[in-house]
């Protein structure tokens, strides 16, 4: 093959360069183009043939092997059952010692194990004497004998006729336990001075017959069975099981009947690897394969080669004509070499007019000075190894006198042999960017007027939900007030001076809340304070006893001893607090009996992964909440009361979720009873959990 001569660049800015390439490219490759396939295909198709050749020859060989076994095995069994003919002719000679012939019998059975049973027969076929085989268990012990002994008369009717051996049909002999064996009669008529006296049948057990084949593949390599003209299998021997790939049948001749013996071997079709024939022809046509790859890459080099001048020139004409980013390229000295369309466009100036320029035209008159200086900072031989890695921004003037802001970023152009020549640089027009920063700033201040206003509507429906509960309160105490001065008595002093005290203590309790529920939509920060459990519930207990009068219920109190310590906003703890209690009473006005109306308000201490806890609950035996309604119980605004404003529960779960805990409810099933003196069942229970409080000191 030729050597690849050097191809020098093409100069700049010839733009039938590529064309000329491409003809010169395509007139070269042509016959190249077409030698390459042919020589792929052909040593594909020889090292097929090859291979496919190789595995056919070791595919006969596992045939021949199989043969010869199978011819080995059929000698064998001929064999055995002559030497099986030869021993019961020999007990013809004792027909009328009965004890001489079952010793005769038992020394042939020891020497024959695949004969499992001798017996003697009449003139009739009637069995007069048999001998059992020592090495296994009885054959007709499970079944018995006159019950299969359809083929062994048969056998020896034609015994009889013809007055030589004959032998019967194979049957399946059952054993004890389920199992079997295919067992084969032989009958030889016995004769005295030329008149038939009797017969001696031998039953020859298949498996023990194969089993005594001395081959020495079979039980290793090979699978030796009996099998019927379909195929089925009589019997089998050995400890392997045959694939079912080289298989070889034989024919063994019996007088009266036939055998078919079976060779299957283990192995299986033959592989590529190991197999030493297929493993060598491989590796020689891997190695030709290499040989071609290698031709085939040095071949493309060259093609590459060729290839890349003219592709190089149409991608940077495609990417001239094409990119929107502002490209340009400068020498050392500052002037401009080249400049794409995109740059050409933004700035308004062709090319050549870039080149001819002292001074960029696209600098604004006022900032030429400063520009001249820092472009002189980047052009200095060290800024060459320390180049820029984020983009400045700066201002450009347009042809028509328009000025623009722009994002720069440079890099050095370094030649082939690593000379830094100038800086090549990314221009990209931001005014677009710059308009879109201004109008979403503008959004932006109109999306906060929206939120306080927002929230100045979020504080007021706050305020007139948590307001409700202390000036219904200062009603109630009002009205009380009025009632005690139409009928004056000596108590009415003391009645009016505690009325008034509760009076002062719900208005002051509702600026409390107007400031907490303030700093709360405002997000601050509130002021926390450590109180116990007990006086938390001692807070809310004269406005819940309140309500809970009206409807007819009885509040029970459940703090166990000591009350555990919480740390919390005590004013919207107890508006949490005050909340739930009411919704608990409201829930057991309309379904409930007037006897089963008991609020429980219940603290316990329980033990969780992350410390210990303080779980509050409110319990109450109204119906339950829904299952529809369950899943949007704490979003606002949803209510199912008519005069409701849906607040009241996401309020308190938020509020619970600022102090570190969490909130849920369960329905109480109708059988299980809540702790309480009425023993009540059913209902509803909302709790929730506040972080333990531990004292600093001792406990008093």
């Amino acid at each position: 093959m030729a050597l690849l001569s050097p191809i020098r660049p093409p100069p700049r800015h010839d733009p039938s360069l590529a064309a000329r390439l491409a003809t010169w490219r395509a007139s070269g490759r042509t016959p190249r183009a077409l030698l390459w396939p042919a020589l792929v295909a052909l040593l594909l198709v020889a090292q097929t043939l090859l291979v496919t050749l190789t595995l056919r020859y070791e595919e006969a060989r596992a045939q021949e092997r199989s043969d010869d076994v199978a011819a080995a095995a059929l000698s064998d069994i001929r064999r055995r059952t002559q030497m099986a003919l030869q021993g019961l002719q020999g007990l013809q000679q004792r027909p009328d010692a009965p004890q001489a012939w079952s010793g005769g019998a038992g020394d042939l059975l020891r020497q024959q194990r695949e004969i499992g049973r001798i017996e003697w027969r009449d003139r009739g076929a009637r069995i007069l004497e048999a001998a059992e085989s020592p090495f296994r268990e009885p054959l007709f012990a499970h079944w018995p004998r006159a019950d299969m002994d359809v083929e062994t008369e048969v056998a020896c009717d034609a015994a009889r006729r013809v007055m030589a051996p004959m032998f019967s049909r194979s049957q399946f002999v059952p054993l004890a336990g389920g199992h079997g064996v295919e067992v084969m009669d032989v009958c030889v008529p016995v004769q005295q001075a030329g008149q038939l006296v009797g017969f001696t049948v031998a039953s020859i057990v298949l498996p023990l017959l194969l089993d005594e084949v001395r081959v020495a593949e079979v039980g290793r390599s090979h699978e030796l069975s009996f099998v019927e003209a379909d195929g089925t299998r009589l019997a089998r021997s050995g400890a392997v099981r045959g694939g079912g790939v080289f298989i070889a049948d034989r024919v063994v001749d019996l007088p009266g009947t036939t055998l078919q013996v079976r060779v299957d071997a283990v192995q299986r079709a033959p592989r590529l690897i190991p197999n030493l024939a297929t493993a060598l022809v491989l590796g020689l046509s891997i190695g030709l394969f290499v040989v071609v790859v290698l031709l085939l890459r040095d071949g493309r080099r060259r093609a590459r080669a060729e290839s890349l001048l003219a592709e190089a020139l149409a991608f940077r004409k495609a990417m001239e004509d094409s990119l929107l980013t502002g490209l340009r390229a400068r020498d050392r000295d500052g002037r401009i070499v080249y400049a794409n369309p995109a740059f050409c466009a933004m700035v308004g100036y062709s090319v050549e007019e870039l080149q001819r320029a002292g001074p960029p035209p696209y600098w604004p008159p006022e900032q030429t000075a400063e520009y001249q200086r820092r472009q002189a900072e980047r052009l200095t031989p060290g800024a060459a190894l320390a180049p820029p890695h984020q983009g400045y921004e700066t201002v450009f003037l347009r042809r028509d006198g328009e000025r623009f802001p722009v994002m720069i970023y440079e890099a050095p152009l370094v030649d082939g042999v690593g000379k830094h020549t100038g800086w090549m640089s990314a221009v990209l027009d931001i005014s677009a960017q710059r308009r879109a920063e201004d109008l979403s700033r503008q959004q932006q201040e109109r999306l906060q007027a929206t939120a306080r206003l927002a929230s100045v509507g979020e504080m007021a429906s706050l305020l007139s939900h948590e307001l409700n509960q202390p000036l219904s309160a200062i009603a109630s105490y009002a009205t009380g007030s009025l009632n005690l001065l139409a009928e004056p008595d000596d108590q009415t002093l003391d009645l009016m001076h505690q009325a008034l005290t509760r009076i002062a203590e719900q208005a002051e309790r509702a600026g409390r809340v107007i400031k907490s529920v303030h700093d709360f939509v405002r997000r601050r920060h509130s002021a926390h304070e450590v109180v116990t459990a007990d006086l938390l519930i001692e807070s809310v207990l004269p406005l819940v006893r309140l309500q809970a009068r009206k409807s007819g219920v009885r509040v029970d109190v459940d703090v166990a001893p000591p009350a555990p310590r919480v740390r919390v906003d005590r004013t919207m703890v107890e508006q949490v607090l005050l909340n739930l209690a009411r919704n608990a009473v409201q829930a057991m006005e309309a379904d409930t009996p007037l006897a089963e109306r008991v609020l429980t308000l219940r603290v316990r201490r329980v033990a969780g992964a992350q410390g210990d806890w303080v779980r509050f609950s409110v319990l109450d035996a109204g119906p339950g909440i829904a299952a529809e309604v369950a899943p949007r119980l704490f979003t606002p605004f949803f209510t199912t009361k008519v005069e409701g404003m849906g607040l009241g529960l996401s309020l308190c779960r938020t509020v619970i979720e600022q102090h570190g805990g969490a909130m849920d409810f369960e329905n109480l099933p109708s059988a299980h009873p809540r702790a309480g003196p009425a023993g009540l069942a059913g209902g509803t229970e909302f709790r929730f959990t506040l972080p333990l409080s531990l004292p600093r000191g001792p406990a008093p």
